[in-house]
């Protein structure tokens, strides 16, 4: 299933939506999303092709993706010259099974989803999910982050946020850090009850 794997690996690096994916060609060509090897880009937004509300900007493609890449160009161009191809530079899609640009890969993925024996609902779309939970847990900034996942600054921070190693730290930070607070006696309040309560509703 090398074409699941590789599925996977852009998914996972760029959070890129399952149809870019699909439709990722070695070169700029109607109708298809493409990556700029020498340059490190992923244009995700189909050559020709009107922006939507579901964003898809370029992206810088990952150091560890982009060594991915460069081999399969390598074994690409290898298969055109032995096809007789010259000059042998690949024309097809950076994601095919049995020569062809897939489709689909949900049932791939199913079928690996069990062999792993992985719970819950697990589809290709979770890939972009985990993409932004890693950004957040990576200490991305939620805009910087937004820009590269093709979303909304509001999204990343409702969906996300609560990822990010800074989430609720200036809250907890402020209280920490009112004088006296870590020693000092419980006050009355209005009700008679003392403010170091824990465990209440309020």
């Amino acid at each position: 299933m090398r074409h699941l794997a590789r599925f996977v690996l852009i998914g996972l690096y760029t959070g890129t939506r399952a149809g870019a994916i699909a439709s990722a060609s070695w070169s700029a060509s109607a109708g298809r999303s493409y990556v700029d090897l020498k340059q490190g880009v992923f244009y995700r937004l189909a050559v020709g092709a009107r922006p939507t509300k579901k964003r898809q900007p370029p992206v810088p493609i990952p150091a560890r993706l982009l060594a991915h890449m460069r081999r399969w160009y390598e074994v690409a161009a290898e298969d055109a010259r032995a096809a007789g191809i010259e000059p042998p530079v690949p024309t097809g899609y950076l994601v095919e099974y049995h020569g062809q640009p897939v489709q689909s890969v949900k049932t791939a993925f199913r079928s690996a989803v069990d062999l792993a024996g992985l719970d819950g609902q697990i589809t290709p779309h979770t890939l972009r999910h985990t993409a932004a939970t890693w950004l957040m847990q990576a200490g991305v900034p939620m805009w910087e982050a937004a820009g590269f996942l093709g979303m909304s600054t509001q999204m990343v921070e409702r969906t996300y946020g609560h990822h990010h190693p800074d989430h609720l730290k200036g809250a907890a930070t402020a209280l920490g850090s009112r004088p006296g607070t870590a020693n000092k006696t419980p006050t009355k309040t209005l009700n008679g009850k003392g403010t170091s309560g824990v465990g209440t509703n309020r």
